[in-house]
């Protein structure tokens, strides 16, 4: 009951930040446009719906690190959290309750770039479903990944991190923009043993149903996920304690 309010609470501290939750949702789409407006004018198949709808799905996500970061770098250095601590709550149930609010979310966000994918021509069948269930351990992933920041740094330098950095990151690693084995190399190797690229390929892979190919991409996403969760709680318990030092 203790974790259920708490969540509650994060989704009433989530929804009041309306201009970042608008910039979270909105720019992805932004860029969606962009790119296909580019490729209606392109004689070449640059960007094709169905290949960088997932792709911008994930790069979409990569801002829900930034939502989770913020949230709780802000709580932790509230009188708020620090009397949270003395509660019966374990750190697992803190990380849960930032967790719950942000996973609703991160799917509306994958569910609103698909419907703007198909009023640009995605075909409209019974992937797009698998798509969005496959999607899930991404959200997961970036969530976790800001918790841990959260957990770990202030909020300026969770700003700096979960925004530029992060977002950078899993755009340019990813493959959302351009086929990585167009640069090949140590590029590629670094971007194979990242999630990102996982994620987009799982993503894609249900968008094509290329059911064969999901399970391997998406045990990387479910693999990094599941670390950084653990590690996110292990950091904020550790903090935890120096807090109340």
């Amino acid at each position: 009951m203790k974790m259920s309010a708490f969540a509650l609470r994060n989704t009433k501290e989530i929804l009041r930040d309306k201009l970042n939750l608008a910039f979270g949702l909105g720019f992805p789409i932004i860029v969606l446009l962009l790119l296909s407006a580019i490729q209606a004018n392109i004689p070449v198949e640059l960007f094709a719906i169905d290949h960088l709808t997932p792709g911008i799905c994930v790069f979409g996500l990569s801002f829900i690190s930034l939502f989770s970061g913020m949230l709780i770098a802000k709580d932790r250095t509230s009188s708020f959290m620090l009397r949270l601590y003395i509660s019966p709550m374990k750190s697992s149930d803190f990380i849960l309750g930032y967790t719950l609010p942000l996973l609703p979310m991160a799917m509306m966000q994958i569910i609103i770039c698909i419907i703007v994918a198909m009023a640009l021509g995605l075909s409209i069948n019974t992937n797009i479903l698998l798509t969005i269930v496959v999607l899930i351990p991404t959200a997961i992933l970036f969530i976790a990944i800001g918790l841990l920041c959260g957990s770990i740094f202030n909020e300026k330098q969770v700003s700096g991190i979960c925004g530029a950095l992060l977002t950078n990151l899993a755009a340019w690693l990813s493959g959302t923009w351009f086929d990585l084995d167009l640069i090949g190399g140590t590029f590629k190797t670094i971007a194979n043993l990242l999630p990102f690229y996982h994620a987009v390929e799982a993503g894609r892979a249900a968008m094509s149903g290329s059911f064969d190919m999901i399970i391997p991409h998406l045990l990387w996403v479910i693999g990094y996920g599941a670390a950084i969760m653990g590690f996110a709680v292990y950091a904020f318990a550790k903090k935890a304690k120096s807090d109340n030092k």
